[in-house]
């Protein structure tokens, strides 16, 4: 009775791993001073591959299925040993195991803005975040380039490395993307198409295949995002200059008007900036109504109420700040200046 418990406590005669715990990429059979019976039974389930390492030497890999080992299933390993085709002892291997389940919700992300070089804005930075999946494809490769002869790797084990290299090909994607830098934020899933495609070697080089990657936000720096809230506003209004700058002007009447009734401190300064801003209202209404009728003439406007010098430089001031960002033309910041200055009390 004594020796058959010494027997079977030195001979191994099944292996397998069970999963017990999520997030494990490659376990290690804990075969301490036993050996392999020769014949025993290799268990390799759903979602998992089994590799034989002999001293250092990859192996053979088995997929899922129930395996009897012998030479004939050790092509490599026996040729490694060399052993006879009709060996038949107990042998000593080290086999792990590898998870080949999704790994789901991993996530990546900006923890400080990063600088990315704009064909329209020159140096820009960026905050991005979202979450991304992964499967191990390749223990071999796996094995050589990461776990190497750890008992248990984790994703926790790989995590920092993994989010790496999702930031490091942030501005690969976003070149590759095609989409303009502003327009990033509305376009998520062409920057997250891009940010897969861009990363996708970086994890093949070490065995593990990208399965998806979202994009959750993008947040722009504030002066873009300005520049982004003015697009929307011509979006509001057709893309029409014209229409723009009356949406624009009618936008800073409640800064013109307080402005005017702060440098006069009169009734008559109020009047002045309420009478323009009211003026200014009849307009976008007949351009609105002249829409809405085929353009059919409408109502001529009643005449605009001069404006004060200060308002007139508060006015220009903003259409310099259009230009600027290029919004405005050099020759429709001209006409519109000439116009603001034909109407100067």
């Amino acid at each position: 009775m004594a020796l058959m418990d010494f027997i079977k406590k030195q001979f191994i005669d099944v292996i397998e791993w069970t999963e017990s715990t999520d997030g494990v990429l490659a376990w290690r059979y804990p075969f301490q001073d036993r050996e392999i019976q020769n014949g025993a039974t290799l268990v390799v389930r759903e979602s998992q591959l089994a590799l034989f390492v002999n001293e250092g030497q990859v192996a053979d890999l088995f997929g899922p299925g129930t395996h009897r080992l012998t030479t004939q299933t050790l092509p490599v390993l026996t040729n490694l040993k060399n052993w006879d085709k009709l060996f038949a002892s107990p042998f000593k291997s080290d086999v792990y195991f590898f998870s080949t389940r999704q790994q789901l919700d991993m996530r990546w992300g900006t923890a400080q803005p990063i600088t990315l070089r704009d064909k329209d804005f020159g140096a820009v930075r960026l905050r991005a975040f979202g979450n991304y999946s992964l499967r191990l494809v390749d223990p071999r490769k796996f094995h050589t380039e990461v776990s190497g002869t750890r008992e248990v790797y984790t994703m926790a084990d790989l995590d920092g490395q993994l989010r790496g290299l999702m930031l490091q090909h942030i501005s690969d994607a976003v070149a590759q993307s095609g989409v303009p830098f502003l327009d990033l934020a509305a376009n998520q899933v062409a920057f997250a198409k891009a940010l897969h495609l861009a990363t996708s070697p970086a994890f093949e080089a070490i065995g593990l295949q990208l399965e998806g990657v979202t994009v959750q936000n993008v947040s722009l720096p504030e002066e873009l995002q300005k520049i982004l809230d003015q697009r929307i506003g011509m979006g509001m209004v057709g893309n029409d200059m014209g229409k723009f700058m009356q949406y624009q002007t009618a936008q800073a009447m409640p800064t013109l008007a307080a402005g005017a009734g702060g440098a006069g401190g009169s009734v008559a300064g109020d009047a002045a900036g309420l009478g323009a801003g009211l003026a200014l209202g009849q307009v976008m209404a007949q351009s609105i109504q002249q829409g809405l009728q085929g353009g059919q003439p409408a109502v001529p406007a009643p005449a605009v109420v001069p404006l004060k010098p200060d308002e007139v430089m508060a006015t220009l001031e903003k259409l310099a700040d259009l230009k600027a960002k290029g919004i405005l033309t050099e020759d429709e910041f001209s006409t519109k200046k000439a116009e603001l200055l034909k109407k100067l009390v």
